[in-house]
């Protein structure tokens, strides 16, 4: 079941009203946008982007909310043509859904053996596969150093390189074996599994997610009206740095409104584990 993080925050610092129009720029299973439509009766509307089609297609008769496949990175030309005025909050949850973990198929978790694919949309012709097997070694060193925060990125991409030339690495259980064999036994019993940090670096590889964030939150900013409020859940310090630099680099024409970020409640925490390193930051629209 999709539980959707910090609800309650989220909900407190858009503060939707009667008849606001709202833009959630990740849709997901919608539990937020949900949320927002029934504060914004009779009229508000919600224009709710993802670009998984899979997502999109949940959602063809939910009242008021306009659903769009696409990249959030193409916000203002998006508004333009669905013709959405008026914007009084926009939301950025940056986290990815249960569904991609469990029922996708694309090999965004290392506890199952699927395709090494990791794309939200399945137009995108990059795959994970394609970056561990053609990309140089330097290139994948680079993402798993800066994307994941890999302490040991050079001994994996070692170990990739090594691995590729016998045969392609093409599931995800081969990577995991990989990247086992390329960290100390101490590594592998932490809480954290030792595959996560390179399963995030290539995701957000794969994905653009960085720089689709860097695109897109200056285009949520001069969509807000005055006295709008831009709400951004992370889940990486990378999107929670992005964040945090955005708001303070246009303090002249947005209110600080969280002075640090929001995290989830033990309480939160316990019935939705996945909710532990989400940090979400909001800002009021000033002029």
């Amino acid at each position: 079941m999709h539980i959707p993080v910090l609800q309650k925050e989220v909900i407190e610092y858009l503060d939707p009203k009667p008849n606001d129009n709202f833009i959630d720029c990740t849709l997901g299973y919608g539990g937020h946008t949900r949320a927002i439509l029934e504060k914004t009766e009779p009229k508000g509307k919600v224009l709710g982007i993802d670009r998984d089609p899979e997502m999109i297609r949940n959602f063809k008769t939910l009242k008021r909310l306009i659903p769009v496949c696409d990249n959030f990175s193409n916000l203002k030309e998006i508004v333009k043509q669905q013709n959405f005025n008026r914007v009084s909050g926009i939301l950025f949850d940056l986290g990815f859904s249960s569904w991609h973990l469990e029922g996708s198929g694309r090999g965004f978790t290392f506890l199952k053996n699927e395709p090494l694919d990791m794309r939200y949309n399945v137009k995108n012709p990059l795959t994970a596969e394609k970056i561990v097997n053609y990309w140089a070694s330097w290139e994948i060193e680079k993402i798993l150093r800066e994307y994941g925060e890999e302490r040991f990125s050079d001994k994996i991409v070692e170990n990739i390189i090594k691995f590729r030339k016998v045969k392609p690495i093409e599931k995800t259980l081969q990577l995991v074996e990989v990247i086992k064999r390329a960290t100390p036994s101490w590594y592998q019993r932490q809480r954290t599994h030792f595959a996560t940090k390179t399963f995030q670096a290539l995701r957000i590889a794969v994905n653009d997610e960085l720089n689709n964030l860097i695109k897109a939150l200056p285009q949520a900013l001069e969509l807000l009206k005055k006295d709008g409020k831009l709400v951004i859940i992370s889940f990486h310090s990378l999107e929670d740095r992005i964040a945090k630099n955005f708001i303070r680099d246009n303090k002249n024409l947005l209110k600080v409104a969280t002075k640090k970020p929001i995290i989830p409640t033990q309480e939160e925490i316990k019935t939705n584990p996945r909710s532990r390193s989400a940090k979400l930051r909001a800002a009021i629209k000033i002029s």
